[in-house]
């Protein structure tokens, strides 16, 4: 009586553990199933990808953190800047003023002055002055006989006057303008109708 064939015999045993086929010749070597073959090379790419991706994150932080030290150096330069700025923006106006001062004080220390060189001396300053208030755009508000107006005239008070009501007909005080922006509104009276209310 011959022997039966071992079931757990590798020989007769197919590429799936199967029996194989009586007469059939035996299976090389057994492979690995065909799930594992590309996992291998999927499992290597994702590794690289995730190295690549770590890299790639890391040189956007990078970058980053450079814009970021710039931007706040660009604004820490503009914030001294502007300091700056504020700080000597009259700078060029006061250098300006000093010659108006030295006249001044050429005038007061001269002795045995008399009134007309006086008058003479202090009209030549009062011209420098202007001359420099004409450089630095500072034009004076002298509105006597023109409309009364709120943005640029302070009413003292309105005074009867045979002019039309709401004109300046004194200026008490002059007013002066930055460009074109009011830094001290003339003080003035207003004319109202005789006999009538302010």
């Amino acid at each position: 009586m011959q022997d039966a064939p071992e079931i757990g015999d590798q020989d007769n045993q197919g590429p799936a553990g199967e029996l194989a086929a009586p007469g059939s010749k035996p299976a090389a070597e057994p492979k690995p199933p065909s799930a594992q073959e590309p996992a291998q090379p999927a499992a290597m790419s994702l590794e690289q990808r995730l190295h690549k991706a770590e890299l790639a994150a890391a040189e956007h932080h990078d970058a980053w953190l450079r814009a970021k030290a710039e931007a706040d150096n660009i604004r820490k330069r503009a914030r001294g800047e502007i300091a700056a700025a504020h700080k000597f923006a009259l700078e060029s106006f006061a250098s300006e003023l000093l010659a108006v001062k030295d006249s001044l004080e050429a005038a007061l220390a001269a002795e045995n002055a008399s009134v007309e060189s006086m008058r003479s001396g202090a009209e030549l300053t009062l011209k420098q002055l202007a001359g420099v208030f004409e450089r630095f755009n500072l034009t004076e508000i002298s509105p006597a006989g023109q409309k009364f107006d709120p943005h640029r005239h302070q009413a003292v008070s309105a005074v009867e006057a045979d002019a039309e009501p709401n004109t300046v007909v004194q200026v008490l005080q002059k007013g002066y303008l930055l460009h074109d922006r009011v830094i001290r509104p003339a003080l003035v009276l207003v004319a109202k109708p005789r006999g009538g209310s302010a």
